[in-house]
């Protein structure tokens, strides 16, 4: 079905990036940035708390928008934020303050399109939900599990492995998000055949 596919992918793809942050993030705080292990769970849970408020901030918002406006936003946002993190981290021009609040920027969107892009994979579901969702976690987790593993392919000397796949992952996200939208929103040729039949015989 093109719309679980499309918010499915969208989302498993999106969300790897997270499993990047959590595969990398010793290594770049303690290692490159050399902070102690109780400076590094300190910034942990400051990511950890964005991505919390902004899950629930998303109750405020569906009250005036819909789940694809959000989602569309959301992943717009991420990878710019996404964008900004890797061409900071390639010139070297970010410390370990504008670090931690990108990162933090990155992973809060995904408390915002992660819930809405799985309501939106599952609502064609009614009787199959138990499955869709098993389907879907399945994708998140492999996926999740590739970028992690795509991180420590090479051994890292700096935050630009991390920063990539980060980048990377809600790139292509969005890009699925976009193409599979308009897919799904593109009537057929055999609708548009049918609504100007519709016309015609309103006319007469």
């Amino acid at each position: 079905m093109p719309q679980f596919y499309t918010y499915a992918s969208a989302s498993a793809i999106s969300s790897a990036g997270l499993y990047a942050y959590l595969a990398s993030s010793p290594f770049v705080f303690m290692e490159l940035f050399k902070t102690t292990e109780q400076q590094y769970g300190f910034i942990f849970s400051i990511n950890a708390a964005g991505l919390i408020l902004c899950s629930q901030l998303n109750n405020l918002l569906l009250k005036k928008y819909s789940s694809e406006q959000i989602s569309l936003v959301t992943l717009s946002v991420q990878t710019i934020v996404g964008g900004l993190l890797l061409l900071g981290t390639i010139f070297n021009v970010l410390n370990l303050y504008s670090t931690i609040v990108l990162i933090s920027l990155f992973l809060s969107c995904q408390g915002l399109s992660f819930p809405n892009t799985a309501a939106l994979s599952m609502a064609p579901f009614e009787k199959d939900a138990g499955s869709a969702s098993a389907l879907m976690g399945a994708m998140q987790t492999a996926i999740g599990a590739l970028a992690a593993a795509a991180v420590g392919f090479v051994k890292p000397t700096t935050a630009i492995p991390m920063a990539a796949v980060m980048a990377g992952c809600v790139a292509v996200g969005l890009a699925i998000l976009v193409w599979g939208s308009l897919k799904i929103n593109k009537p057929s040729k055999m609708q548009d055949v049918r609504d100007n039949s519709f016309d015609m015989i309103e006319k007469y």
